[in-house]
């Protein structure tokens, strides 16, 4: 065991040498001190508290989209004319406004105000669902139009509660 132990420990203390010894470009230095410092516990605690507003967010989310669905009661394009190459079915019955758009919405605005930096990805995750539910025949163009400007609304709303 003893020999396991020197090796590892000898293994160890010549990787920490050339550590040492390197010269990192200068972003990657930036993003090593980045790194440490959010495991700290400051940024693990902002990831908590962001997914904890992202609940009432989705929340509100779920919510609205109930009450809106059964209030307009517009039937899905895929129900009117199916589409020719996607046989999706839907969670529910009716399309305005999209529930999928208002949630990724809801849930990435939340998150994106806590970590400005993951926006752009986050919109980018949250747009592609809402152009899937159009292009799968699932939604109309405005169904996911409101439930983007919706969902954006609620995810604000929720982290402004939460700030």
């Amino acid at each position: 065991m003893n020999a396991v132990l020197s090796y590892v420990s000898s293994s160890d203390s010549r990787i920490a040498d050339r550590l040492r010894g390197w010269s990192p470009p200068r972003w990657f230095c930036l993003a090593m001190l980045a790194a440490t410092r959010f495991g700290d516990g400051w940024g693990w605690l902002g990831v908590a508290g962001a997914l904890a507003a992202g609940v009432p967010a989705a929340a509100l989310s779920v919510a609205g989209f109930m009450v809106l669905k059964r209030a307009f009661k517009r039937p899905r394009p895929c129900e009117i004319v199916p589409h020719p190459l996607f046989r999706v079915r839907p969670p529910d019955q009716f399309s305005f406004p999209s529930g999928h758009t208002m949630a990724a919405f809801s849930v990435g605005t939340v998150i994106a105000l806590h970590f400005p930096l993951l926006a752009p990805a986050l919109g980018l995750v949250a747009l592609g669902i809402a152009v899937s539910r159009v292009v799968l025949g699932l939604h109309y163009l405005s169904d996911v139009v409101v439930g983007a400007l919706l969902g954006t609304l609620f995810g604000f709303t929720a982290y402004m509660a939460f700030r």
